[in-house]
């Protein structure tokens, strides 16, 4: 059965869709398979993924009924994803029957058994979108950059998860908070990620080890519809998607013991473990 991992905060700008996104390609390099729910009206995870989010079934139809999950999915190089579209900025107010929280929970359900994980994009809004995510999910991944309104957002998602936790979904964990835009050498991100602690600390988590830096590429992969790792594999940030990968799923990374050799030439004098071999 699938791990689900939702990617949520309601401040919008602090990389939930880029988390997503690298979270996709680095578990498909793992080979394991995975699919993509796009659950933002914006369609940007389907739109970077290289998914179709206009002629085609969404997960709006979903919501409405119209179809079930497994007819909305479509094939990407790295994943499956199940797109969206603007059209489900309306879902707020047509979806009033009762039960609507467990609705993609249920749908979920059916196709679990196909997948090593699901990765879900959340709207930046708490609304019912928002609550069937939580509701689906084993655990939330929260990531905010370096500001203290990204912080205020955390602060304000804290009784949407708890409440959700208690009468949704009581299996629900906060597997931790994530910086993005991570920049040691200034004063506002020490004092932010100290905060940060503090606000894991009474969430019932932690802030992860492993920080996002600012990086062209990562903006740059979502216009060519890849993955940080399909677009740049050698990057600073592929390394640092691919390491966060690892903390979230609680094992060991790999130890890296290449060591760089210029651009391939043999050296002209050996390193001196290399002469005594």
């Amino acid at each position: 059965m699938a791990k689900t991992i939702a990617v949520t905060n309601q401040k919008g700008g602090v990389g939930k869709t880029t988390t997503c996104s690298s979270l996709c390609g680095c578990l498909a390099a793992m080979n394991k398979k995975v699919l993509a729910i796009d659950l933002d009206p914006q369609g940007n995870l389907s739109f970077s993924l290289g998914a179709d989010a206009d002629d085609c079934y969404t997960v709006y139809d979903v919501f409405k009924g119209t179809v079930s999950l497994y007819d909305t999915i479509q094939h990407v190089a790295c994943c499956d994803v199940v797109p969206a579209n603007i059209l489900l900025s309306g879902a707020e107010l047509e979806l009033t029957t009762v039960g609507r929280e467990y609705i993609l929970r249920e749908q979920l359900s059916t196709v679990q058994d196909d997948y090593d994980f699901i990765i879900i994009d959340t709207p930046p809004a708490l609304s019912i979108l928002t609550i069937n995510a939580y509701t689906a999910a084993n655990e939330l991944v929260i990531p905010m950059v370096p500001e203290i309104l990204s912080l205020q957002g955390i602060a304000q998602l804290k009784e949407t998860i708890f409440a959700v936790k208690k009468y949704y979904n009581k299996s629900l964990e906060i597997r931790g908070i994530l910086l993005n835009k991570y920049n040691p050498r200034l004063i506002l991100t020490k004092e932010v990620e100290d905060l940060a602690n503090l606000i894991a600390e009474q969430l019932d988590t932690d802030v992860f080890e492993q920080k996002i830096s600012n990086s062209v590429v990562i903006a740059e992969a979502p216009a060519h519809a890849k993955t940080i790792i399909e677009y740049a594999p050698t990057s600073k940030a592929a390394k640092e998607y691919t390491d966060l990968i690892y903390e979230i799923l609680g094992i060991e990374k790999p130890q890296r013991s290449d060591k760089k050799r210029g651009r391939g030439r043999p050296r002209k004098h050996p390193l001196p473990e290399e002469s005594m071999v």
